[in-house]
């Protein structure tokens, strides 16, 4: 992989060369801010460099032939491709055994529900989950969702084989990316982070981030409530 950092100006020249000011602004304030922005340009260029070794992974294991229902009926993964060579499926916490869905899942979903359209531009979209179609397509009318595409793993063996279902036999969320290449399915990548990965006093969160709900609370000097998470409904 060619080293592209040695082409890069150092992160602090181009923060200093940012002409952007805002009225009243100390010099204490913009010597913190400046000493700042570098630091972001620095975390862009790392997500850069993450994302490149992703893109180089190896192929990975071809992937059996898994069966879902969707909201039309039966489908199997390699319908839920449609024309994409790539699909990105999310495992939702919406399993039989609960009353209501993930609120954290939910709060994630609601937001790609407004991308989703964009999303599958470029590649196929699923969310899957161990509840029937039924409670599926009742909760995405419920929460407005348009253009999530929902599929129901009645067997389990999906959800099994990607981490879906918990020791306990709850549910885990996931996150994970297949190709199509010369009529064969493969597992690209997964998101692995889990409680074993995570730094002291933090979630296992995934890196970046695929909540915009936490992206946008880190721009604030709260940041990140640690007792506070997303629910279905709050008091109007």
């Amino acid at each position: 992989m060619p080293d592209i950092n040695s082409e890069l100006r150092p992160a602090i020249e181009l923060a200093t060369n940012c002409q952007v000011r805002f009225p009243g602004e100390t010099s204490e304030y913009r010597a913190a801010r400046t000493a700042l922005l570098a630091e972001e340009i620095e975390l862009r260029r790392h997500i850069e460099r993450v994302a490149e070794m992703r893109r180089a992974l190896p192929p990975g294991r071809e992937v059996p032939n898994y069966h879902f229902i969707g909201e039309s009926g039966p489908v199997d993964i390699a319908v839920m491709f449609g024309d994409k060579p790539t699909l990105i499926v999310y495992t939702y916490m919406y399993g039989p055994q609960r009353e209501r869905p993930c609120p954290m899942c939910t709060s994630l979903l609601s937001a790609w529900d407004g991308e989703a359209r964009d999303i599958m531009q470029n590649a196929a979209l699923a969310i899957t989950a161990r509840s029937s179609i039924e409670r599926l397509i009742a909760f995405k009318r419920e929460r407005g969702w348009h253009s999530l595409r929902l599929y129901s793993d009645p067997s389990g063996d999906f959800s099994r084989d990607y981490h879906a279902i918990s020791e306990n036999g709850g549910d885990d969320a996931g996150l994970h990316v297949f190709t199509r290449r010369d009529g064969r399915i493969r597992h690209f990548w997964s998101a692995e982070m889990d409680f074993g990965t995570a730094d002291p006093g933090q979630d296992p969160r995934g890196a970046p981030d695929l909540m915009p709900l936490w992206t946008v609370l880190d721009c604030t000097p709260e940041g990140r409530r640690p007792d506070w998470y997303p629910k279905i409904d709050y008091p109007r």
